[in-house]
């Protein structure tokens, strides 16, 4: 149909890739799911997902503006996994600013991407030894890249990633305060899939960035400010 939004996923084989195609294909977009591996198109296309076989870690930003041109929005949902920092750097944040630039190429201007809720802040607080750090900086300056583009970006910055249902409910980090205890410091995948359905479906925090822990209010709540 004429009318049918396509949203392109980076990331299509990770946890929160997976579930967020299943519930935009569920709210009648269309997903193209880019992923490296040919052989998880099945489950791409068993999630709801066209898949899209493209390297992002090598991909050039006219590569990727060829499979962003016409979509409504892009979700960035992909990372190296940590371990190895030259390929963090490359995928986290090198890849991530291509995505940047191939979506302000093609005109698409709904930029969505899955941070995490210490991005802002780790850097300062980390040791440059820390095996985490590599990470963090990639995150952080892909983060900020994003900030300075002209795009309409959100940036969803989940706490520490866990494999429980969805709950649609959610609290801002913002507002629970330095006690809020470290094991409620999480956030479900599904939960992060449900808040990138939010966003593009409603439009909801352009040029913010809401970081979010599972929580007790309704997302839609949450996101009315």
């Amino acid at each position: 149909m004429a009318d049918t939004k396509r949203i392109v996923i980076i990331g299509g084989h990770g946890k929160v890739g997976l579930l967020a195609a299943g519930k935009l294909r569920a709210a009648n977009y269309v997903v193209d799911s880019i992923i490296r591996n040919p052989d998880h198109g099945d489950d791409v296309r068993t999630a709801g997902g066209n898949p899209v076989v493209l390297d992002i870690e090598n991909a050039s930003v006219d590569e990727l503006a060829s499979v962003f041109s016409g979509a409504d929005a892009v979700v960035f949902s992909a990372g190296a996994g940590g371990g190895n920092p030259q390929r963090t750097h490359a995928v986290d944040y090198e890849a991530a600013t291509r995505a940047m630039a191939a979506a302000d190429q093609t005109g698409v201007k709904r930029f969505i991407m899955v941070s995490y809720a210490g991005a802002g802040e780790d850097i300062h607080r980390l040791d440059a030894t820390n095996s985490f750090y590599p990470y963090a900086r990639a995150k952080h300056d892909a983060d900020a890249k994003l900030r300075e583009s002209m795009l309409d970006y959100t940036i969803l910055g989940p706490g520490r990633l866990t494999t429980e249902p969805a709950t649609g409910k959610v609290a801002l980090v913002e507002g629970v305060g330095n006690d809020w205890p470290d094991s409620k410091r999480v956030t479900s995948r599904e939960n992060v899939a449900e808040m990138i359905m939010h966003v593009i479906k409603t439009n909801a925090a352009v040029r913010q960035t809401v970081n979010f822990y599972d929580g007790d209010t309704p997302i839609a709540e949450v996101m009315m400010r």
